[in-house]
């Protein structure tokens, strides 16, 4: 059934773009492309929201169109409030974008483009500076993961509940309150990747272990960095060999290029694994903070939540990970690589988490565009 998916899938595209990209082309530099202007989403898609994030259908309609306005409002508004910026997130309740500002002075100015606003006391670049103080101090593993949220104007610590009174715990978080402004909050569980083992959620294999393609880029696809290392062979869905691992890089980061070959090729496509119509990908804007986002991968399929944080570092047993985007759509192992993808705009690649499909959980990607610069790789988009 997936499989007929996709090929069916792949005929479309081919009538629609009239060419596919082919094995062996040289990656380009990096390209976001514009969204387009009418928010494409299909009923698969709508229902998908609808049962995730507890939508009707017409509400479901509703956040995607303001999403897509909130998404291309942000540059503006972020320019508008010049220093002062504090962050920006989506608001579901408003359906607006609310940008924080540390100066009465330009509020004004940001308003003017549509935004809300916020008056805080840090800037964006000063909660930034904080983080990466933090990020210098080495984090026990009961300490899960931190980042700047914008909301609370400060950096929140995610602290496994277990492990709370731990002395090395009560330690980082000593020494994390000394460099700024520090909120912790509790985690039911410590992170992990999702590594079990050219389409957008289907599964590959290298050695012993399945993960997920996360996206299309012309001459290959981008993935999550801890399913291999640079040189390793890539098997398909159907074991036959597709390429191999160009570039890795895992911890620190979490992601990685393989390059198609011996007759595999990249289409623009996300499996929606019958649950929703496999998904065009159209470009790579980035969603706020609060907007609905979708991931596929090859062990749990479709589902949905909403953006949670950005540039979050998470303390994996292996090492932290930093830039990460966290979100409350649930994963399990097997589907790391995978996509994240918000309407028709790639978002990142499965990283890990916590919790599973059943009973719930967060997960993390590593946002595209960042891969795509590191590579120097072109999307593959409709």
């Amino acid at each position: 059934m997936r499989r007929t998916t996709a090929i069916r899938t792949g005929l479309s595209v081919i009538l629609l773009l009239g060419t596919w990209a082919t094995a062996g082309l040289v990656p380009a530099t990096a390209a976001v492309p514009e969204p387009t202007a009418t928010p494409q989403a299909s009923t698969g898609l709508l229902t998908a929201m609808q049962k995730d994030l507890g939508l009707t259908q017409s509400q479901a309609k509703a956040t995607l169109k303001a999403e897509k306005t909130a998404t291309a409002l942000e540059g503006d508004a972020r320019r508008a409030a010049g220093a002062s910026y504090g962050g920006s997130w989506f608001d579901a309740d408003s359906g607006r974008l609310t940008v924080a500002v540390n100066s009465a002075e330009r509020a004004d100015d940001v308003r003017a483009t549509g935004a809300a606003v916020r008056l805080v006391t840090h800037s964006a670049k000063e909660l930034d500076a904080v983080k990466k103080r933090i990020d210098s101090l080495s984090a026990p593993a009961g300490v899960s993961s931190w980042h700047v949220d914008p909301k609370a104007g400060r950096v929140v610590l995610n602290i496994v509940a277990s492990a709370q009174d731990d002395n090395g715990v009560q330690k980082f978080v000593e020494r994390a309150r000394k460099a700024g402004p520090v909120k912790v909050e509790k985690t039911s569980q410590a992170p992990t990747t999702f590594a079990a083992g050219t389409v957008g959620g289907d599964p590959y294999y290298t050695g012993n272990v399945r993960c997920s393609i996360g996206f299309s880029v012309h001459g290959g696809f981008v993935t999550a960095g801890h399913c291999g290392s640079a040189g390793a062979s890539v098997r398909g869905w159907d074991n036959s060999a597709i390429g191999n691992f160009q570039g890795s890089s895992f911890p620190g980061n979490d992601y990685a290029w393989v390059s198609v070959g011996s007759g595999w090729w990249t289409v623009p496509v996300v499996l929606g694994w019958g649950a929703v119509p496999d998904q065009l990908v159209r470009g790579s804007a980035e969603a706020p903070i609060g907007a609905s986002v979708c991931r596929s991968g090859s062990t749990t399929h479709w589902h949905c939540g909403r953006v949670l944080a950005k540039n979050e570092t998470v303390n994996y047993s292996q090492g932290a990970v930093h830039q990460m985007t966290k979100t409350s759509v649930c994963a399990q192992g097997g589907d790391s690589g995978g996509s994240f993808i918000s309407g028709d705009q790639a978002q990142g690649v499965t990283s890990g988490g916590w919790g599973n499909c059943s009973s719930g959980g967060e997960t993390w990607h590593q946002p595209i565009n960042e891969i795509l610069g590191r590579y120097g790789l072109r999307l593959h988009t409709a």
